[in-house]
């Protein structure tokens, strides 16, 4: 991977403009980490308003060609980049695991995930099919066609820094568009990487590029005249910002936000499956998912057994550096993150929760690494700050509630709706709550409704500012906008004689 050496003897991570990896000129740069030795291990670039404005220009004259590139050999490289990222994802999951901390096998996953949004985009002939209608008046024909927008942008998280960008990047490219990447300064090698498999398959230079970096960059992405669109994932208030500051200066958004997401357990449930379920998705990846079940409604008598059921399974979950085998959560992403994650600990107390397993009393805290052991609070409630706030790491929530309905009217008058599930033996019970609840992905016994590929990502309420869902079908519509059409034609029509076999031109 291309790369700088800088002064201290880390290697520097650069930009990637029109097909090529770009030192930077700015003088300033951050730190990347190795959460599981809590050591430095490189350095990246943070890109000026100077440098952005470079690759901005390197997508936009990159457009006209790539947009008047045909449906069929877009197609192609579509499929090759499938193929080269296919053959790279030990290499990309490696890399996550380096800079991020989750697992190997939680990397891998990652990577997986973001294949099959490739895979859909390799459907684009199909999805870009427009509408005819013949004969709309006398000799009239109505039709409508699906048009690229230009450049667009993304701005990407630390937790999926491989899933996310090709959530956006995939349909972006593949429907015509030119694409300029920032990803988060925290973990920034990957993207470069991407960039290069992106080549490998044939993506044309100025159509994929990358800027690091920090507000500056990201700033001057929603201010410039040239980027048509922006896609970001992150927390609700930089959402919020990013939103309404790309929207005044006349852009199209898609701003995915923070998340609180509830996993309801019935008295009827298999108590087992449940903590399985609440284990599983509330500690994965450190708990740094916006899928993430991080408050668990127990309702009646479920609360008891699925409590000691949790504690029971925390207490086998093993910790440590993401590539050693055997190890199922990893470290959390920086020492300022994992200090700030362990400090609900001591306001829960405080505000009358009890803290069932104390994540920071482990051995494996005291490591040099970034880590925090998986922590369990029992009857917390709306108004505590470990229920309002996103907390972003391995703290599982338990509230008690009496009643399914005192469960359905918590998830909904929480600001967040982003993903929620219900986990019941009861058919009806669960019918009745994909329907009633306010959220946008349901999982019944399923407690990280993330959808596939064929369908969009995306929440409802505080979890989302914008009107369009990320990738799936919704993510096709984003990166293009409808034109109509209305012709009349004289007759007869031209033509000429051609023998050859059909082909496109």
């Amino acid at each position: 991977m291309p790369v700088a050496e800088a002064q201290t003897g880390l290697r520097t991570v650069t930009h990637w403009i029109g097909g090529k990896s770009v030192d930077s000129k700015s003088g300033r740069s951050g730190v990347v980490w190795n959460p599981a030795a809590g050591e430095e291990q490189a350095s990246v670039a943070f890109a000026s308003a100077e440098e952005v404005d470079a690759a901005v220009a390197s997508a936009r004259e990159a457009f006209p060609a790539w947009r008047a590139t045909p449906l069929s050999r877009r197609t192609e490289v579509m499929f090759r980049l499938r193929e080269v990222v296919d053959r790279n994802r030990r290499k990309i999951a490696e890399i996550l695991t380096s800079e991020h901390g989750k697992t190997i096998g939680d990397a891998e996953g990652e990577v997986a995930r973001g294949l099959e949004d490739i895979e859909f985009a390799c459907g684009v002939p199909n999805l870009l099919k427009g509408e005819f209608s013949e004969q709309a008046s006398r000799g009239v024909d109505v039709y409508q066609i699906r048009q690229p927008l230009g450049v667009t942008a993304g701005i990407t998280p630390f937790n999926f820094p491989a899933m996310v960008p090709m959530w956006m990047f995939a349909n972006a490219i593949a429907c015509g568009n030119t694409f300029v990447l920032k990803p988060s300064e925290r973990d920034p090698s990957v993207s470069v990487l991407l960039a290069e498999l992106l080549q490998t398959a044939g993506v044309p230079d100025g159509v994929f590029n990358v800027v690091q970096g920090d507000r500056v960059a990201v700033e001057r992405l929603l201010e410039h005249p040239d980027v048509k669109a922006i896609s970001f994932v992150g927390s609700t208030p930089v959402a919020k910002s990013i939103y309404e500051t790309a929207t005044r200066n006349g852009k199209r958004v898609q701003a995915l936000g923070g998340a609180k997401n509830h996993m309801v357990v019935l008295p009827d449930a298999d108590i087992n499956m449940a903590a399985d379920a609440a284990v599983s998705a509330g500690y994965g990846s450190a708990g740094e998912r916006c899928m993430a079940i991080s408050v668990v409604v127990a309702v009646g008598s479920a609360a008891d057994p699925l409590i000691e059921a949790i504690r029971e399974r925390v207490s086998r979950i093993r910790i440590g550096p993401g590539m050693e085998d055997g190890q199922e959560m990893g470290p959390l992403i920086t020492r300022e993150h994992r200090d700030r994650v362990a400090s609900y600990l001591d306001g829960a107390a405080a505000e009358g929760a009890q803290v069932a397993v104390d994540g920071r009393a482990e051995p494996v805290s005291k490591r040099a690494g970034f880590f925090l052991a998986p922590s369990l609070l029992d009857n917390v409630r709306p108004g505590m700050r470990c229920y309002d706030d996103e907390i972003f790491g391995p703290v599982l929530s338990v509230v008690r509630v009496a009643t399914y309905n005192d469960a359905v009217r918590m998830i909904e008058q929480n600001p967040y709706g982003n993903g929620t599930a219900i986990f019941t033996r009861d058919g009806g019970a669960a019918r009745r709550f994909q329907f009633e609840v306010e959220a946008g992905m349901v999982g019944i016994n399923v407690p990280i409704p993330v959808p596939m590929s064929y369908y969009s990502f995306g929440g409802w309420k505080a979890s989302l500012f914008g009107d369009l869902h990320m990738y799936g079908p919704e993510g096709i519509q984003f990166y293009t906008r409808a034109k109509v059409v209305t012709s009349r034609w004289p007759e007869p029509a031209t033509s000429r004689v051609d023998l050859g076999f059909p082909q496109v031109r």
